[in-house]
This record gives C-alpha cells, structure tokens and sequence, in this order.
C-alpha cells in the first residue's frame, strides 16, 4: 500500500526505466497504436485497449488496419510476446501506467466533447489500483487533467497524488510524415508534482528520444493548443492572401515559393480547400470555449476559423465560375469528379476532410459527384457527412478524367498520374497546386 506519492510515483518510475513495467493505451487509433508499437519496440510490455472489437482481432492476427503502418510492424511487434489487445476493459488494472488516447471532439455549437475521455475515465476508475500512473494524450483544455479526468478516477475511492498520479502529455503524431516517427517526435510532458512527472519522463524515456518536461499537465495542455493554433493562424491567413492576390491575377503559390527563399523571418504555408484532420479544424476552438470562463475573446483564433472554414465555398465558387467561363455551363448537372477524400496527402485518414464538405456543396448545388481516391476506396462512417458513407472509388485508368465535365484536385496524393489525368480531362481546377508541383502545366488546369 502506497503512502505517499514520493514512494510509489518514485518506485514506478525506477520501474518503468528497468522495463519492468507493463503500459496500456487506451484508443488504438492514428495516435494509440504507434505508441504501442514503438513501446513494444523499445522493450516494454504493452496492453491496448479499443471499444471496436475489430481492432484487436486485426493486431491479433499480426495485421494493420491504418494505410501508413505496416502491417509487418503490428505483426513484429505481436510476435515478441510484449504486445496484445483487447476490448476487455475489466483488464485495466494490469497496467502499470495508463495512456489515454481517445478522440475530442466538437459537438453541434463548436464546443468541447469530452464524452470520450469521461467515458474511458470512469471505466478505468472501476479498476484503477494504488500505484497506477494515468497520462492523458487526447488533445483538450487547459485543467482538463486536473478537473474533468481526476475526479472521475477519485470515484474508485483512491486519492490522486497519493494512491495513483496523472500526468498530461500531448500526442504529436503526423501521419504519413516520413521524416518524424514516433519516436523521433520530441514529447512535452507536464504533471503537477515533481515525483509524477518523473514518472511520467521514465515512461516516455523509454521510446522517445527526447522528452521535454514542464511545470504542470495545464502547461502541456496548452503547449498542444498553442501548435495548432498557430497552424490555424498562419494557414488561414495564406488562404486569405489566396483570395487576395486571386483578384490581383497574382499566384499565391509562386509568391509563397518566392518569399521562403528568405533565410529568416518567413516560414512557407499552404493555401487549400479547407482544413482537415482532428487536430488543427478543432483544437482552437477548445481554447475559445476555455478563455470565455476567463472573461477573454478569442477574436484572432475565431476569424482564422471563420476563414478556414470558408475555403470550400471559396473552391466551389471557383469552379463554378471555371465551368462557365470554358463551357458556359453551371454547376447544376454538370459531372465532377473529385480528387482525393482523404484530409491529406498519402494517407487514408478522413477525419474532418474538406473534400467531403466539397462533395456536399456540389451535390446540394445539383451536380453529380464521383470521386477517386488511391487510399480510400470506401468512404467510411463519419459523424458530418454520413449520407456519404459506403461511397466507392471509382477506379483509375489514363483516360479517368473523360466524361466528367471538370476534375476538382482536393487532395494532392503524390501517386496521381498528373499528366494523364490532366490529358483527359476538360478542365481540372486544382486546389493543391498539384499539377505544377507534378511538372504540369497546361490551360486546362485552374488554381483555386
């Protein structure tokens, strides 16, 4: 029975450095199941916990279900014997130390929903045992830790920072990078007594090659929110210098191309058609709704939102405007074909693509809408666009463009044959600057 946070916080952490511990990741998604993987790798033995039963009988089998891991590694890994999944959460008192990596989401009005994290805290309050460790990686508010995820586990009747301890540390995962992994991705880690922080830095020591710790988990927190704002930020004002130097006849890719020849001072971001992904669409907005409680308006995080979420407008009114220039044709009855549905390039990750809120737009303004994506030939469940789900690729051939009255690039997957789908098209209106980058240049292609 632990005393006192110095005893078992300490111990856990001489532990966890020896690889004498046993860790497990609650949500094995994008940012759950690389954590395992890389634990496992550096030798630690690891428990994943999903509610999709599917998941562990996939990592049973040895197999991946997420395009950008292989499935070689999910079967190494399993084949060491460190690693193994389950939906059984009744097996959350096994670990030693806990990471929760569930999603956050907004609800309807744009504010916080933490349902997730309220719900995998209560399930591991029903097991949690003295001397656990429980960090919290779901990107949230600041205090989240200490006033949303403490209370809920103090209900198992044991006392933070004297039976177990918490600890707040931000995923940074950026799938489909192929210069950063999980390991080589620096990890800020925050908790609010120096004996659970060390506890925390031992974890993460162990497979990650740089661990930055920091005062307290509301630190953390807000380190995670401050990237993504500034993300946010900086990405919604090219996307409104696009709009800006687009009326000017001037073309915002070259100028950014031009000014990050500056060796100081500038770094280059992307106009597109939208934001996607969990992360930069939705983390401002945490921030917002926290800063009301403190009497504070968000003004410059809000307008960067506004603005981004205008760009699909934006997109669709410039194809609109493309159609009737070359064919004197509207969007209502025309063919389109959409370019990519994943939110990104390279990756099969839907969450919050504007493509699909491209699709939407189109098919409300009357058009038929087809799309062809390499990595997603099913368009999955999602929470915004479920009327889309079951959606098929159409399949790729050189002559993919031929019977659509325009092409609209939303996503620049780097395997597209440009040229050919250029060749065959009518009139392609490339939101990614994908054709140029592909050496493409042809009259047929429109920026938006």
């Amino acid at each position: 029975m632990a005393d006192s946070s110095e005893n078992f916080a300490l111990a856990l952490a001489k532990r966890l450095r020896a690889k004498e511990s046993t860790i497990g990741v609650v949500g094995l998604g994008y940012v759950g199941l690389p954590i395992c993987l890389a634990a496992v790798h550096s030798g630690l033995n690891v428990i994943g916990f999903d509610i999709d039963p599917m998941k562990p009988q996939f990592i049973g089998k040895g197999e991946s279900y997420l395009q950008h891991i292989p499935g070689k590694s999910v079967k190494a890994a399993v084949e060491t014997g460190r690693f193994s999944a389950t939906n059984d959460f009744t097996r959350l008192s096994e670990p030693d130390a806990i990471l929760v990596c569930v999603p956050t989401p907004l609800d309807a009005h744009l504010e916080p929903d933490l349902s997730f994290i309220e719900m995998t805290c209560e399930a591991i309050a029903k097991q949690l045992r003295r001397g656990q460790l429980i960090v919290l990686e779901s990107t949230t508010y600041p205090g989240t830790t200490a006033e949303v995820m403490v209370p809920i586990l103090e209900k198992s009747g044991l006392v933070c920072d004297k039976d177990f301890t918490v600890a707040f540390s931000p995923e940074r995962e950026d799938p489909g990078n192929m210069n950063f992994s999980t390991s080589t991705i620096p990890k800020v880690v925050g908790a609010d007594t120096a004996e659970a922080l060390e506890a925390a830095v031992a974890l993460y020591g162990n497979f990650i090659g740089t661990v930055v710790p920091v005062t307290s988990a509301r630190v953390a927190e807000a380190v995670k929110l401050t990237e993504n704002i500034f993300r946010s930020v900086n990405i919604a004002l090219v996307n409104e210098l696009k709009v800006i130097f687009s009326a000017m006849n001037i073309d915002v890719w070259e100028v950014i191309d031009a000014a990050k020849t500056k060796p100081f001072g500038f770094m280059p971001f992307y106009p597109g058609p939208g934001l996607g992904g969990h992360c930069i669409p939705i983390d401002p907005f945490y921030l917002s709704w926290k800063a009301r409680e403190f009497g504070v308006v968000t003004r410059f995080i809000e307008l960067a939102g506004e603005i981004n979420a205008n760009m699909p407008r934006h997109v669709i009114d410039i194809l609109a405007l493309a159609l009737d220039k070359s064919f004197r044709k509207g969007l209502n009855g025309s063919k389109i074909l959409v370019l990519g549905v994943a939110y990104k390039k390279n990756v099969d990750d839907m969450r919050e693509s504007p493509a699909l809120r491209l699709i939407d737009l189109l098919e409300a303004r009357g058009s038929i809408v087809e799309f062809y994506d390499p990595f997603v030939p099913v368009i999955p469940h999602t929470r915004e666009h479920a009327n889309l789900t079951g959606r098929k690729s159409v399949p790729w051939s050189a002559t993919i463009g031929n019977g659509y009255d325009a092409v609209l690039i939303a996503t620049d997957h780097d395997i597209v044959d440009y040229a050919a789908l250029v060749e065959s098209s009518a009139l392609v209106v490339d939101s990614r600057n994908a054709c140029r980058k592909a050496g493409v240049n042809s009259p047929k292609v429109t920026l938006a």
